[in-house]
This record gives structure tokens, C-alpha cells and sequence, in this order.
């Protein structure tokens, strides 16, 4: 079986109540636990859906491991001007987002490791569904290791994310990069105009799933109708749960 490692400094594991990684099946979204399956084809529900379930339970889960106070697209001033403005603030850390509206803004340090400028993903969804503003970034306790041939896909939990911010997804080869991985974020303007909230320490907010990198060649070609045909009798044998027996092929995760 392989083995993923996270690794912290001792004195963030010595903190017994500090969030630390899980398997992401542990975290199962409470309006899914409560569904029924349905007893027939015509009611049955996505509880009995493999493919979405595995969404929910593969790989595993990071949590923040602090408070946040996110004040979003707020009205602020200084020095008697005024502009709109976004912060994230904590006990141990201050990180400030501001856009330039209207001309009126704030000189912020572009070297500033916790937030990236808003050129550096011109011309993408991402700039607008954040208002303009710097991309935040969650600094990361964990150092996360994977076996020789492995990387990480990193993204919001799948089918299950907050719906207050999203992680911009990544990949990282875990198996040599070992240092700490952050996480930039948007917050989801497109909902929120504005918000006033706090994001609670333990908060899930990034999946992580461990693959092995491997080199693939596309093909395009014409459907093999037996195989096809073959598929839809074993799916026509049974009213409910034909993927689950034959088809999935069930993997763990602890």
C-alpha cells in the first residue's frame, strides 16, 4: 500500500486540538448522510451514485488551521479617502487585498508573499469572480510527501466546497518538492458582493489527491458496439446499485 506523509513542525503537533490532515471520507457533507437511497429506479437518489461518492471520499483533507476574519469589498477609509477594500485578518497574521476603483487605492508591497496580483491571471474568470481584488493565499503548516513517481492534485473538496471562497486548483510533484504547499484563493464574488465573515480554524478547504504521473497518448476511434452492447445488459440485469457491482473497483483511504 502506498503512504503519504504530512509533516508539521513539532510544536504545531504538540497543539492537540490544531486541525490535522484526514482522510476527506471522514467529512461526508451532513444533506448526503441524511438521503435515502430510494428503493426503485424512479426514486432512488444520488446516494446510491458511486462516481459522486468517490468524489467525496477520495483522498484526503486540510483544514485551516487558524480563525480568519474576511471582511470582502467593504467601504474603508484613510486619510480622508475612500476606496473599497478586502482584508484577512487573524491573531497571528494580517493579510490585505486592495483594488484600485476609481483611481482611489492604497500602496501595497508587490513583493507581499500572502497575495498575488490580479496581472498575473489577466484575462481570466478569476479576476472577475474576485472584484478585482489580490488573490489571497492560505500559508500551508503541512509539508505533504508522496512516494517516487507520485504528485498531488490539489482543490476545493469536490461536490463539497465552501461556497465563500475556492482554492485555485494545482498539481505539485510531491515526491521531490518538499516544502510547505500554499494555497491561493478567490472569494466567490459572483454569490457574495460583499461579506463580512469568519472562517473558522478547521474549516475544510482543500482536497488533496495523491496520483501517479504517468505519460498517456489520445486516440480517437470508432466504438466497439459488442463491448458497448455487453455494458448495457450488465446494467439492465439489476434495478439499482449495476455500476457499484459491476463495474467499480473499490480503493481505500486512512
Amino acid at each position: 500500500m502506498n503512504v503519504i506523509e504530512f509533516s508539521a513542525r513539532e510544536d504545531y503537533l504538540l497543539q492537540i486540538d490544531y486541525p490535522k490532515p484526514e482522510p476527506i471520507k471522514l467529512n461526508l457533507p451532513e444533506w448526503y448522510k441524511n438521503l435515502k437511497y430510494g428503493q426503485s429506479a424512479e426514486n432512488r437518489t444520488i446516494k446510491g451514485c458511486i462516481p459522486f461518492l468517490e468524489s467525496l471520499t477520495t483522498g484526503y483533507l486540510l483544514k485551516l488551521p487558524q480563525d480568519f476574519h474576511l471582511k470582502f469589498n467593504f467601504d474603508n477609509e484613510k486619510d480622508g479617502k475612500k476606496f473599497k477594500d478586502t482584508t484577512l485578518e487573524s491573531s497571528a497574521a494580517q493579510i490585505r487585498f486592495v483594488a484600485n476603483i476609481d483611481g482611489v487605492g492604497l500602496n501595497i508591497n508587490h513583493t507581499d508573499p500572502e497575495a498575488h496580483d490580479p496581472y498575473q491571471v489577466e484575462g481570466s474568470n478569476f479576476i472577475k469572480k474576485n472584484l478585482g481584488y489580490k488573490i489571497g493565499k492560505f500559508l500551508n503548516p503541512w509539508i505533504i510527501k508522496t512516494p517516487p513517481g507520485y504528485a498531488c492534485l490539489f482543490t476545493s473538496p469536490l461536490n463539497n466546497a465552501d461556497d465563500r471562497f475556492s482554492i485555485i486548483s494545482g498539481i505539485v510533484d510531491t515526491d521531490t518538492f518538499y516544502s510547505q504547499v500554499n494555497f491561493p484563493f478567490i472569494i466567490n464574488g459572483d454569490k457574495y458582493k460583499t461579506l463580512d465573515t469568519v472562517l473558522k480554524r478547521g474549516t475544510p478547504y482543500v482536497q488533496v489527491i495523491p496520483f501517479k504521473k504517468e505519460s498517456w497518448k489520445m486516440q480517437i476511434k470508432k466504438t466497439e458496439n459488442k463491448k458497448s452492447i455487453a455494458t448495457l445488459l450488465n446494467i439492465r440485469q439489476l434495478l439499482m446499485h449495476n455500476y457499484k457491482n459491476f463495474f467499480w473497483n473499490k480503493i481505500t483511504w486512512r
